[in-house]
């Protein structure tokens, strides 16, 4: 019978993820595809390369799924089961209907709310069948819920002022005629942009995987060297580029920009949609194993 359910919600799972990436995916192809930086199928490739890089990178997020939400200990296997099955339904329905009026939803939002309300709504069941009442931080997570929900709202207004400042500060500097700017301000513009992408992807992206541990305190000693050493060649790089080749720097930017935002969305937001599957298989898993 747990083998069925499984099966369900790993189907579940495929349809969630058509869904799900069909609604994030605005969030990393907008900018390409709007600026028009290079031909869609171009785009589409160098999108594709940085979701399966990313995939790699999810291993820490896998935990929200498994027990950044509730306590699995405080519940049967039935329980956790009816949990995941109730997150993979609704939140089909839910990315579905936002797809269908044209409004774009994050999909993390979604996922920890679903996990949350799903787990509360077993707390309480199991509480009303025992007649008696135990406190829901015995079954929920609540400091760790609590962390993850302040984190969202609380990224949202970071990326709103970083984002405003940003564009406010590079409008001020740039101009709406940045052709006619000096090829050094361009270049200089386009190395610190290359430079903090460069810093997302290798310096924060790839501490993540086990195999690139061990360079960890090198990284973590020389990193003000190494950042230095990655704008001093990004620079140079690009003041090359428009000056030798007439290539324009900005296109690029956007184009290894839409790399790092995928690369970002498969670290992060994938497993929303494969991580409760994952889970209800590892949580069968260990029911098996325990006898």
């Amino acid at each position: 019978m747990y083998w069925i359910l499984i099966a369900v919600i790993l189907f579940f799972a495929i349809a969630d993820l058509i869904v799900g990436v069909s609604n994030d995916a605005i969030n990393f192809l907008n900018s390409a595809i709007g600026s028009k930086v290079a031909s869609l199928n171009s785009i589409m490739i160098v999108v594709a390369i940085g979701i399966c890089l990313g995939t790699v990178f999810s291993n820490d997020m896998m935990e929200v799924a498994r027990k950044g939400i509730f306590n699995p200990q405080a519940f049967y296997l039935k329980d956790i089961l009816i949990i995941f099955f109730s997150v993979m339904v609704v939140d089909i329905l839910l990315l579905n209907y936002f797809n269908s009026i044209g409004i774009p939803t994050s999909t993390t939002v979604s996922i920890v709310f679903e996990l949350l309300g799903a787990a509360v709504a077993i707390a309480i069941v199991k509480n009303i069948e025992a007649k008696s009442f135990v406190g829901l931080s015995t079954y929920i997570n609540t400091e760790k819920a609590v962390n993850i929900v302040l984190g969202i709202f609380i990224s949202i207004v970071i990326a709103f002022v970083i984002g405003a400042l940003i564009q406010f500060v590079t409008r001020v500097v740039m101009t709406f005629n940045y052709q006619k700017k000096p090829i050094y301000v361009a270049g200089i513009f386009a190395g610190l942009a290359f430079t903090s992408i460069t810093y997302f992807i290798l310096f924060k992206g790839l501490n993540s995987l086990s195999t690139f541990s061990a360079s960890n305190l090198y990284i973590k000693q020389n990193i003000n060297l190494l950042i230095f050493t990655a704008f001093v060649f990004w620079t140079g790089l690009s003041v090359s580029l428009i000056y030798f080749f007439k290539v324009n720097v900005f296109k690029l930017v956007v184009l290894i920009g839409t790399f790092a935002l995928a690369l970002a969305f498969a670290g992060n937001d994938l497993v929303n949609f494969i991580g409760v599957p994952l889970a209800a298989f590892q949580a069968l898993q260990s029911w098996n194993a325990s006898g």
